[in-house]
């Protein structure tokens, strides 16, 4: 439609010009002695415009041929960018399918163009990595941090995961600190700093990271328990006998750290070994008053010492609650004899096995048995322990 207007607006143009020509009686007398030539004035103006027309065409057309050099160099510069990007995209591509070997060749070849250098030194250090080819990939790395201030962060975080990936964990720490030097705690480093601090067995480290990604949202509270748990238990272990030093890391601990029942009764435990058992009874009871746990029920009747009437006093009260716990009447059992209350005792602990047997039930009885010189009844306990310790 825009080109009917176009056509129509240029025959209407063409049969003005050709009506104003008829009422242009004019000429024009141009005189070069000894030639005089005379010329319509329309024509005139029709030839001014044609010269004009002819020689801005000329001018273009030199220009035209003069650029002709430098607008080769630019096609080629182009079309060397898009080969260059299309080398970097395929090198990508590549990886992710797993083909390392081509996608090491296209990486080559976008650094060799000089597109994101870089970042193509970083795929080919990847690339390179990933077959296994470590001369390859330390020189790619070597390439990377020529340009780091353009990938410097990228570089770092390639070298430290494919550490980890490569049990390489010293380097990873070197990695990690140089990052965390930079300011640059984002989630993926301080998650791999905490795989680091794992696999190194830096425990006080990995709590701290595991704290720091639980406030961040990065990880879930149900995720970080186990890995707070295995800490403090390796925080406990390496104090093992010292009562004093196991109090004094238990009560650096987090309020919401120091709820965890199995972390107490490996406490209790240390703590009992060490010959502390008032302060296993303390951490017992306290966490027992905010949740119960069978498990805990059952050491406390391992607590020796003290007031031995007041832990036989607070274990039943819990039984009032927890009647048909066979941890619980194993304790009791425990605690009775300690007290020399032989029949109580014996209740208890067959009140035990009635509910779940065990060979420590089976134990205890053959125990309380010897005291009062029963041997057969010692005898067939002992015997009972062993079939249940082998079952």
């Amino acid at each position: 439609m825009r080109g009917l207007l176009w056509l129509i607006g240029l025959f209407a143009l063409a049969a003005g010009l050709a009506v104003a020509g008829r009422y242009n009686e004019g000429y024009a007398l141009l005189v070069w002695p000894p030639y005089r030539i005379q010329i319509s004035f329309n024509l005139l103006i029709l030839l001014l415009v044609g010269a004009f027309v002819a020689a801005y065409s000329l001018s273009r057309l030199v220009a035209r041929t003069m650029a002709l050099p430098r607008a080769v160099q630019q096609f080629r510069a182009r079309k060397r960018r898009e080969r260059a990007s299309q080398a970097i995209y395929d090198a990508v591509r590549l990886r992710i399918e797993g083909r390392f070997g081509q996608a090491l060749k296209q990486a080559t070849a976008a650094y060799e163009a000089n597109e994101a250098p870089g970042l193509a030194a970083l795929l080919a250090a990847r690339a390179a990595e990933s077959l296994r080819d470590e001369e390859r990939y330390r020189y790619w790395l070597g390439k990377a941090a020529e340009h780091d201030g353009e990938t410097r962060v990228a570089r770092l975080m390639t070298e430290a995961k494919l550490a980890v990936e490569g049990r390489r964990f010293d380097e990873a720490s070197e990695r990690i600190a140089e990052l965390q030097a930079g300011g640059q705690r984002h989630i993926a480093a301080l998650r791999l700093a905490l795989r680091t601090a794992q696999a190194t067995a830096n425990w006080g480290e990995a709590v701290r990271l595991v704290r720091q990604l639980v406030k961040v949202k990065a990880l879930s509270a149900e995720l970080a328990e186990p890995v707070k748990r295995r800490a403090h238990q390796e925080g406990l272990r390496q104090r093992a006998g010292d009562s004093l030093a196991l109090t004094a890391y238990w009560q650096a601990l987090p309020r919401d750290e120091q709820r965890d029942a199995r972390l107490v009764a490996d406490l209790a435990s240390a703590l009992i070994a060490a010959g502390d058992s008032g302060a296993a009874q303390q951490a017992i009871e306290t966490q027992l008053a905010h949740a119960w746990d069978s498990r805990l029920a059952g050491l406390y009747g391992r607590c020796e010492g003290g007031d031995v009437r007041a832990r036989l006093a607070c274990a039943e009260d819990w039984l009032k609650r927890q009647p048909r716990d066979p941890l619980l009447l194993l304790s009791l059992g425990r605690l009775c004899v300690q007290s020399q209350l032989w029949g109580k005792a014996e209740s208890y602990l067959e009140a035990s096995l009635a509910i779940a047997p065990s060979w420590e039930a089976h134990v205890e009885l053959a125990h309380l048995a010897e005291r009062m010189d029963r041997t057969d009844v010692a005898n067939r306990h002992y015997r009972a322990a062993a079939e249940q310790a082998r079952a």
